[in-house]
């Protein structure tokens, strides 16, 4: 979670630094608070992953919910996709169809990983002690449960924002498509 930050601050400093702003001509205090500003979320994300969660799974659980903690790893699948997105963009490559199918590999990891991951662990603790799945969050901890809330709850909004750029992008390309077939119908 560490290196995540520091690989997001880097990120954007280096893509200010690109774009010619003057006060990223050398890391400051100026560019790691605008870098906090502007990716907030982002950040509490990572730093209560470090300083709570990590702590809970290795020293608070009591040798309990191996298979919960062994699901939550599985959340960082997406993780490669959704950086090879970003890369892609910083070498302008947005356009190609590379992009827009690292884009479909995006949407579908974060939910199958980050999102339906959820039904699917509550689903098998339900099965393997043998009780429906609508009575599962009843037999678990409630720290278990306000756990997986407080993590499926960023997960969900990131995934909309993620279905929403998606989208803006696919009318975009079909806009553009459109036009460049109207465009060549003319020429011929």
């Amino acid at each position: 979670m560490t290196y995540d930050i520091f690989a997001m601050y880097l990120s954007h400093y280096y893509r200010f630094r690109v774009k010619g702003h003057e006060e990223y001509k050398w890391h400051s205090l100026t560019t790691v608070n605008s870098f906090v500003r502007k990716e907030f979320l982002l950040v509490l994300h990572h730093i209560a992953l470090l300083t709570i969660l990590l702590p809970v799974t290795l020293f608070f659980r009591q040798d309990q919910g191996d298979f919960f903690i062994g699901c939550l790893f599985l959340t960082e699948l997406s993780t490669p996709f959704v950086s090879l997105g970003k890369i892609l963009i910083q070498l302008n490559l947005q356009d190609r169809w590379l992009h827009k199918a690292n884009g479909g590999m995006v949407l579908f990891t974060f939910f199958v990983c980050r999102i339906a991951l959820f039904p699917f662990m509550y689903w098998m603790y339900g099965r393997h002690y043998a009780i429906p799945l609508y009575s599962v969050p009843f037999h678990l901890p409630l720290s278990a449960n306000l756990g997986n809330c407080c993590i499926l709850a960023p997960q969900v909004y990131w995934f909309v924002l993620l279905c929403r750029k998606g989208y803006r992008l696919y009318k975009r390309s079909r806009g553009t498509d459109a036009s460049a077939a109207a465009h060549a119908s003319k020429d011929d």
